[in-house]
């Protein structure tokens, strides 16, 4: 192309800024400089949206360079292809004249081919004698050329985006997985927390999904999405640390009642006989009830004789009201007019406790059944005097109450740990 030569569009069409500088920019090319066209084309493809062109514009770009004689473009065989509209609309898939004109304007507009009109508007080439082309008239490809690197490095970056938008997308998707399973197991597991909330939270997250989004909106919703995902594994890990520490103590508790079955024994008024009878120390009925046996009827200390025990049959023993008193001064309060003078009155300020410690009705009914109604409202004291101790109550009662049905609890070893605890604090205090 000749230095500084500026053409103009044949009859009506007009001449714009836009087509000068595609002309200005199509002088630039570097010496030497040569692309592949196919390759080029490619990368065009890539870069289709950065360039403004639409795919049946890239439809016909692509016809037009069928005509180009070579595989790479160069200035050394000639940038300009002078195809009849007849033979670029078959290569061009059967285009008609109207649609072909149309988009042949659109890559025009774009910078990617200029037109070289001839004086009567035709396309054609003129040969010297040897048969080389000495003047053409139809498209330049020039522009292609001189901005190779250009659209180049433009498809490089939409491969990078899209790359970019796919990896962002699958993240995405296995956060809205692990999320909607986390909510899931949680609510079947009957977990602490506000799951409502987070279920609404992540529904709007889901709503605010775009169907065709950048990659900056999709990394927006990921971080919201991953601080949602991440709370939620927070509370269930939470979760299952409370329940480990519940085993741990219920397995520490079993391990107190094996190492000191003697000294519980002889401290506990109430595991000895009429006199004149063997200690019971030779049949302890805490340790029966760790053996996995069923205590047998037996006449508690102070009771008549002939009247029933509200234990018996349950596999543990009732301890004196003063005992369970003397662990658990904290129930007192909650008795009727604020003291607690008898079992009724112990009972009355067990189900105040269970409601306030958030027991459930059922896990205290299940609890007087298994245990008995005595020793279900002394382990709701106990709960309530350990409450610093206790994460779920209702769950650590129930517990209770199945160990209770296996013969693997005795309420003894709880109560005297209690009155040593607050022995040991009114020493020091004193």
């Amino acid at each position: 192309m000749e230095s500084g030569y500026v053409t103009t569009p044949f009859g009506r069409r007009p001449m714009s800024l836009g087509m000068l500088a595609s002309q200005q920019l199509a002088e630039t090319i570097e010496p030497g400089m040569r692309r592949s066209k196919w390759k080029l084309f490619r990368a065009i493809c890539e870069a289709r949206p950065a360039l403004g062109v639409t795919d049946r514009a890239l439809t016909v770009l692509d016809a037009l360079l069928t005509f180009y004689p070579d595989d790479e473009i160069s200035e050394e065989k000639g940038l300009i292809v002078f195809p009849s509209n007849a033979q670029l609309s078959l290569r061009a898939r059967g285009m008609t004249p109207a649609t072909l004109r149309r988009h042949l304007a659109v890559l025009v507009e774009a910078g990617l081919i200029l037109r070289k009109d001839s004086p009567n508007g035709k396309r054609y080439a003129r040969r010297d004698r040897a048969g080389a082309i000495g003047e053409a008239f139809g498209f330049s490809v020039a522009p292609l050329l001189a901005r190779a690197v250009e659209i180049e490095s433009l498809a490089a970056e939409a491969v990078a985006d899209r790359e970019l938008i796919r990896v962002t997308r699958e993240r995405l998707t296995v956060c809205r997985r692990d999320i909607s399973k986390l909510i899931a197991a949680a609510l079947d597991e009957a977990v602490p927390g506000d799951w409502e909330r987070m279920s609404m939270l992540f529904r709007d997250l889901v709503l605010r999904i775009p169907r065709v989004a950048s990659a900056e909106e999709l990394a927006a919703l990921l971080d919201e999405m991953a601080l949602l995902r991440e709370e939620a594994v927070n509370l269930l890990e939470k979760h299952i640390k409370i329940k480990k520490i519940d085993a741990n103590e219920s397995q520490t508790e079993r391990h107190k009642q094996n190492s000191n079955l003697e000294s519980i024994s002889e401290s506990e008024p109430s595991f000895e006989t009429k006199q004149g009878a063997k200690a019971v120390a030779n049949n302890d009925p805490i340790a029966e009830a760790q053996d996995g046996r069923r205590l047998k009827h037996r006449e508690r200390p102070g009771r008549r004789s002939g009247a029933a025990d509200p234990a018996a049959g349950h596999g543990l023993k009732s301890f004196p009201l003063g005992l369970v008193l003397q662990a658990c001064p904290g129930i007192l309060g909650y008795g009727p007019g604020g003291t607690v003078g008898n079992w009724r009155d112990l009972m009355s300020a067990a189900v105040v406790v269970r409601s306030m410690l958030g027991v459930s009705a059922s896990a205290y009914e299940e609890a007087c059944a298994g245990m008995g109604p005595e020793n279900a409202a002394t382990v709701i004291a106990c709960i309530l005097e350990r409450g610093g101790h206790i994460n779920s109550p209702g769950g650590y009662l129930r517990d209770l109450t199945r160990r209770t049905e296996k013969g693997e609890f005795a309420i003894g070893p709880m109560l005297m740990a209690l009155v040593r605890a607050n022995g040991g604090a009114r020493r020091d205090a004193g």
